[in-house]
Parts: C-alpha cells; sequence; structure tokens
C-alpha cells in the first residue's frame, strides 16, 4: 500500500528540512506512513511545483506548501 502523505522537497532547500520534520513528527504520531520525492529528479515534477516547494500531499490532495502546518496536516490525515 502506498504511502498517503507525499513531501515533495528539493535538495538544498531549508523549508524542506523543516518540513521533514513536521511530516515525519505528525506521520509517526498517526501512525501512517509517507515519501519523500526530490522534484529535480522528474521534469514533470519541476515544472508542477517549481518553487512552492516543499509541497505536502495527503491522499494525493494539496494540504500546504513552504511552511507546513502540522494541524492542518493531521485534520488531513483524520
Amino acid at each position: 500500500m502506498p504511502p498517503r502523505v507525499t513531501l515533495y522537497t528539493r535538495a538544498g532547500c531549508h523549508l524542506c528540512v523543516d518540513a521533514r520534520a513536521v511530516v515525519a513528527r505528525v506521520c509517526d504520531e498517526a501512525g501512517e506512513t509517507w515519501a519523500d520525492v526530490d522534484i529535480d529528479g522528474d521534469a514533470d515534477l519541476r515544472a508542477r511545483y517549481g518553487d512552492d516547494i516543499p509541497v505536502a500531499t495527503v491522499d494525493g490532495e494539496t494540504v500546504g506548501f513552504w511552511h507546513i502546518d502540522p494541524q492542518r496536516l493531521r485534520e488531513a490525515l483524520s
């Protein structure tokens, strides 16, 4: 079963470091798995997200970008 949460990131992004910590904590609390996807490895993802990273999705729906709100992520997972 694929993870419900995907975090789109790129190397060298300081906001991505913060977002990883938030997503890891919330997913751990909720017992959910998550995936970290580097957009620079995929031209379509680079075109789609550009400079709006990090972007967090739950079940394919965007729940936040730049600064990931842990409460909003929790609500999307419930």
